[in-house]
C-alpha cells in the first residue's frame, strides 16, 4: 500500500487508515439505521453492514445470473453505490468498476475504501456514450427525483451489447424494505407519515421515496429505446406476522413480488 505520493505506508499506518474507515462506514450506518430509520435493532444492521463483503459477493453472482454474463475484464458502473461495497467486490472478480452517489459523504468513504468512484447524479451521468458493459443499479431508483432521466442516462452509457441491471422495491408490495416493517401497498403518502409515527419512527425518510411498480419500470425502459429481456423471479419477503397468509396470497393472486429486479438491453440502433 502507498500514500498519495507513491510512498510505502507502514503496516501501522495501514492500520490506522482501515480503523480510520471502519470508524467513518459505522458513524455512516449508525446514522442512517438509528437516527434516520429508527429501526430498534439498528446495531446488528451495523454490523450486518460492516462485514458487507459476503453480501455483496451474493450480489455479483445474482447479476452474473442474471445477465448471462461475468464481470471479469468488462467496464462495469454502479449508479448509486453508496459506501462502494459492491464496487470493491467487483473489483476484485476482474470488473472495471466505476461508481457514482449523489452523496458526497457516501463517495468519500468509498474512496478511501480503495473505490473508483465520483460524486454524480443518476440523472446526469458524466460518461461518454456506450461506455459500458454492465450498469448496476441497486436500491436507488426509487429514490432519484427523476426516474425518466435516470433510466434513460443509463441506457444511453449503455453499449450496444451491454446489459443493465435495475433492483428496486415494488410500490404494490407489503413491505418497506428500508424502515423494514410490514407496509399496506399503495399507501398515500401522509397516511404513510401517521403510520410511521404511530410506529415510533422518523418519518422524514418516506419523503424520498418513489416507489415504482413493474409496468412503470417497463414503460420507462421503453420510452428510453430499451427493451427488458429477463424479469427476475425472486422468493417474496415474508413479513406482516400473522398475516403472512393474507400477504402471500395477494402476492399470488396478483404476481407480486417485494421487489423488481429486471434485465434490460439497449437494441442496435436504439
Amino acid at each position: 500500500m502507498a500514500d498519495v505520493r507513491g510512498r510505502p505506508i507502514s503496516s501501522v499506518d495501514e492500520a490506522a487508515h482501515d480503523a480510520g474507515v471502519r470508524a467513518s462506514l459505522e458513524a455512516y450506518y449508525t446514522r442512517y439505521y438509528r437516527e434516520t430509520l429508527g429501526i430498534p435493532r439498528w446495531p446488528d444492521h451495523v454490523a450486518n453492514r460492516l462485514a458487507d463483503q459476503p453480501r455483496e459477493k451474493r450480489r455479483l453472482a445474482r447479476l452474473e445470473a442474471a445477465t448471462g454474463r461475468s464481470a471479469r475484464g468488462l467496464r462495469l458502473l454502479n449508479v448509486g453505490c453508496g459506501p462502494g461495497g459492491f464496487n470493491l467486490v467487483a473489483s476484485a472478480a476482474g470488473a472495471r468498476a466505476v461508481g457514482i452517489d449523489a452523496f458526497d459523504e457516501a463517495v468519500a468513504i468509498a474512496a478511501r475504501r480503495g473505490a473508483d468512484v465520483l460524486t454524480a447524479e443518476a440523472e446526469r451521468l458524466p460518461f461518454r456514450s456506450g461506455a459500458f458493459d454492465l450498469v448496476y443499479c441497486y436500491s436507488t431508483l426509487e429514490h432519484v427525483a427523476g426516474a425518466a432521466a435516470a433510466v434513460s442516462e443509463m441506457l444511453r452509457v449503455l453499449a450496444p451489447d451491454g446489459a443493465l441491471y435495475l433492483h428496486l422495491p415494488h410500490r404494490w408490495a407489503c413491505s418497506e424494505g428500508h424502515y423494514k416493517i410490514f407496509w399496506v401497498p399503495g399507501l398515500p403518502r401522509w397516511a404513510g407519515r401517521l403510520y410511521l409515527r404511530a410506529r415510533g419512527r422518523p418519518p422524514a425518510f418516506l419523503d424520498t421515496l418513489r416507489p415504482l411498480s413493474l409496468g412503470s419500470v417497463r414503460r420507462l425502459v421503453a420510452r428510453s429505446g430499451g427493451r427488458i429481456v429477463t424479469v427476475m423471479d425472486g422468493a417474496p419477503r415474508r413479513t406482516g406476522g400473522p398475516l403472512w397468509p393474507l400477504v402471500r396470497a395477494y402476492y399470488r393472486l396478483f404476481g407480486i413480488r417485494s421487489d423488481i429486479e429486471v434485465v434490460a438491453v439497449r437494441p442496435p440502433g436504439g
